[in-house]
C-alpha cells in the first residue's frame, strides 16, 4: 500500500504487520487543518485493503495527542454551507470507516486528546492512555452540540451517566480516571505509553486474524445499531455552527474568557 499522498499524516510499517500512524510534529501539538482533516478521515480505507498490516498504532507526536480543530477553518464553518458539508461528511466518514475496517486499531493517547484526535482515540478497538493524558470534548464550550463520535460510543464505553456528565460540562478526564470509569481499555505511566501500545499490537498480529477481524466485526454491530444516534447528533452539532452560540464560543476561545451565551428560545 502506497502511503505517499499523506501529508500530515506520517505513516510507516514499523514491524512486519504493524503500522504507525502519527499526528502532528514533534515539539508540536496536532491541529485538525482541513487536509489533516480530510486525511484523517480516509486513513483507515487505506489500512484495511493494507495487505501487510494487521494491527495499525494511532499516536501523537510531541507535546500531545491532538489539539482540536484549526480556528480558522471551525469560523469557515460558520459562514460557509460548502465547508460545513465537507466536514460533516469527513467527520461521518471517520467514525464509519474505523468501525467497519477490518483491521485492528490501537491508540496510544498522552497529553491532550481534543476535537477528531479523540473520536479516533475512543473510536480504535483497544485505546491506551497515559495516566496523565488528558481527555477533553468541548463542543459544548464551544456553542454546538457534541456530534462527532459521542454519542455513538461514549454510552457504550462509561454508561450514560457519566458520558452525559462530561459531555455537558466540558470537564477534562484524566487518562487515570478514563481507565476507571471505561471509557478507554488501559492506563499506564507515560514513559511505558508507546511500548504498551506496541506490546498489545504484537499480540494481536500474532493472533488468528480472521477469528479476530471477525470478532471485531460482531461486537462492532452495537455501534452499528447506535448509527441514528450519531447521524442526528453529527446532523445537529453541523446546525450548531450556523447559530449565534458558537460564535460567542469562538470569540470567548480567541480572547481566553469565560462564554457568555445568548439564551435559548423559549421553546427548546
Amino acid at each position: 500500500m502506497d502511503y505517499s499522498q499523506y501529508r500530515d499524516l506520517k505513516i510507516r510499517h514499523i514491524e512486519p504487520g504493524i503500522l504507525e500512524i502519527v499526528m502532528g510534529e514533534e515539539g508540536k501539538l496536532a491541529v485538525a487543518t482541513e487536509r489533516a482533516h480530510a486525511e484523517m478521515a480516509r486513513i483507515w480505507l487505506d489500512v484495511d485493503r493494507d495487505p501487510e498490516t494487521r494491527v495499525a498504532i494511532i499516536r501523537g507526536a510531541g507535546k500531545g495527542f491532538s489539539a482540536g480543530g484549526d480556528m480558522a477553518m471551525v469560523e469557515e464553518m460558520t459562514r460557509n454551507p460548502e465547508v460545513r458539508a465537507r466536514v460533516w461528511r469527513e467527520a461521518r466518514d471517520l467514525v464509519y470507516n474505523m468501525i467497519n475496517c477490518s483491521k485492528i486499531i490501537v491508540s496510544a493517547i498522552h497529553g491532550p486528546a481534543v476535537g477528531a484526535g479523540l473520536a479516533a482515540a475512543l473510536m480504535a478497538d483497544i485505546s491506551i492512555a497515559a495516566k496523565n493524558a488528558r481527555l477533553i470534548d468541548g463542543h459544548t464550550r464551544l456553542g454546538v452540540a457534541a456530534g462527532d463520535h459521542a454519542a455513538i460510543i461514549w454510552p457504550l464505553l462509561c454508561g450514560m451517566a457519566k458520558a452525559k456528565y462530561y459531555l455537558l460540562t466540558c470537564d477534562t478526564i484524566s487518562g487515570e480516571e478514563a481507565e476507571r470509569i471505561g471509557l478507554v481499555s488501559m492506563a499506564c505511566e507515560e514513559k511505558d505509553l508507546e511500548q504498551k501500545a506496541l506490546e498489545v499490537a504484537r499480540k494481536i498480529a500474532a493472533g488468528a486474524q480472521t477469528a479476530i477481524r471477525w470478532t471485531k466485526y460482531s461486537l462492532n454491530n452495537w455501534l452499528r445499531m447506535a448509527g441514528p444516534a450519531f447521524d442526528a447528533s453529527l446532523a445537529l452539532e453541523m446546525l450548531g455552527f450556523t447559530g449565534p452560540e458558537v460564535k460567542e464560543g469562538l470569540a470567548s476561545l480567541r480572547e481566553k474568557r469565560n462564554p457568555s451565551f445568548p439564551e435559548a428560545p423559549p421553546d427548546f
